[in-house]
């Protein structure tokens, strides 16, 4: 039996995405700080009727954000906590902010962060269970949770409670970020203490603004921006490459596999490293 672990494409094995709430103005300076340090973030927008004040102009958000490749995800109609919600009315706030995204945009969209205090409390007879089956009935791929910083950089167990590394004003996210960026995950390491390893960072831009601290967005993409050893995806490039690698077919012997995928995917197996094609078929030696 041998050691398996995905890699990211062009056989990386560490990734970092972000994710930030809300759609606000001060997005428009985040972002142009990303796209100098080759970041992607997940931009979780709210309906316009929340935040009119302040909603980034719609060919703003195409040519500043999606076309440097960014994503914009759900974050519901009123921004309503989902574990507080009825059923009825959490299909709601999710179903009507992303048939306004998607009508804005003109993309289909699947992503999302669950508004207000998500489902960190459950109340009203609200269940998990209930939360994730709705989503999945909406065609919501995942959703980002909160609440649960650490340094684990591990894969979602359930893309429904997507779990942060940490929130950028994290006392700790300078420790993070370094045991990150010093991991080892050549053949040198141990097996089983090669796997993926994936940091994923979350806020509010507006948070720079309102703590006067611009220069920790800067200090934060200039640390771990325009690295080769890094892929940097949105949330939903994360789903849909993890989802490629978790649908190969792998024979019994293991000497064999199928990528089903549209996406060509990188593993390693015992330290050697191996991509395989769309629809190929390969042997591993």
């Amino acid at each position: 039996m041998r050691y398996r672990f995905l890699r990211f494409p062009e056989g990386k094995a560490k990734a970092l995405t972000l994710s930030y709430d809300d759609g606000c103005k001060q997005d428009i300076r985040f972002v142009e700080i990303l796209n100098r340090y080759g970041i992607k973030c997940t931009f979780n927008h709210n309906c316009d009727r929340m935040h009119k004040t302040y909603v980034i102009p719609t060919e703003t958000v195409k040519e500043l954000f999606l076309d440097h490749g960014h994503e914009i995800a759900i974050h519901g109609d009123m921004h309503r906590a989902n574990g507080s919600l009825r059923p009825l009315d959490g299909i709601r706030d999710v179903l009507e902010c992303r048939l306004e995204l998607e009508k804005k945009y003109g993309r289909i969209i699947r992503g999302m962060a669950y508004p207000d205090t998500g489902i960190t409390y459950l109340e009203n007879g609200t269940d998990f269970g209930m939360i994730r089956q709705y989503l999945k009935e909406l065609d919501v791929a995942y959703a980002r949770t909160l609440g649960g910083d650490n340094d684990s950089f591990r894969l979602p167990a359930d893309w429904h409670a997507w779990m942060p590394t940490a929130h950028h004003n994290n006392p700790k996210l300078d420790e993070y970020m370094d045991k990150f960026l010093s991991a080892d995950r050549s053949p040198n390491v141990y097996h089983a203490r090669r796997g993926p390893m994936l940091f994923y960072l979350w806020g509010h831009a507006y948070e720079f603004d309102h703590n006067k601290n611009w220069d920790l967005a800067e200090k934060i993409c200039e640390k771990m921006g325009n690295n080769p050893e890094i892929w940097y995806a949105t949330n939903m490039e994360i789903y849909e490459y993890v989802n490629a690698y978790r649908s190969l077919v792998i024979s019994a012997d293991e000497a064999l596999v199928y990528n089903p995928s549209l996406q060509t995917v990188f593993f390693d197996v015992d330290g050697v490293p191996y991509s395989v094609k769309p629809g190929q078929t390969l042997r591993i030696e």
